[in-house]
């Protein structure tokens, strides 16, 4: 499912236009890409958490030459799904 699809299903499910579904969706990607970029964590119960986590460094390969070369850390988002999303997933 893409994002024009998630809208229709959204704007059939909760009676409202094509254009307020992808309004609210919109809004609601950037609140959640904005408070995990700032460090905070979004916890919705039942479905899920975001949050930003810090990949430490490490050593790793060139693929091409095979040479050991250290990778920097780094920050990535991450999610951890909740027990009714996991329950839904894997009965």
């Amino acid at each position: 499912m893409n994002k024009g699809e998630l809208v229709d299903a959204v704007a059939a499910k909760t009676n409202i236009t094509k254009k307020q579904a992808d309004e609210v969706i919109s809004a609601f990607l950037s609140v959640v890409t904005e408070a995990v970029a700032n460090g905070d964590k979004v916890t919705l119960v039942g479905f899920g958490s975001f949050e930003r986590r810090e990949r430490a460094e490490r050593e790793g390969r060139n693929p091409k030459t095979n040479e050991p070369m250290t990778i920097p850390a780094t920050r990535v988002p991450g999610f951890s799904p909740g027990k009714q999303f996991k329950e839904k997933v894997a009965p």
